[in-house]
């Protein structure tokens, strides 16, 4: 399951784990004009980690996702 909200300043994408035998912590993407950061609670630190892609490196990914094994480099314009 996932829900999206527009913010003033960004899309927010929740993703909620239903289906693991040990359920995660939601995970929360907040996208940007500049940047795409990736939210989940640590309940080891008591704390949100927070990971910031780039958009190229957010498209990098959405390409991997798609592609078999190996290196790759995308061509932009």
């Amino acid at each position: 399951m996932f829900s999206i909200e527009h913010e003033f300043d960004s899309t927010v994408v929740t993703l909620v784990d239903e289906k693991a035998s040990h359920l995660q912590e939601d995970v929360v993407i907040n996208l940007f004009e500049d940047c795409i950061t990736i939210e989940q609670y640590d309940e080891r630190s008591d704390r949100v980690q927070k990971i910031t892609l780039s958009i190229s490196m957010a498209e990098d990914l959405a390409a991997a996702l798609d592609l078999p094994e190996g290196v790759y480099k995308i061509a932009r314009d």
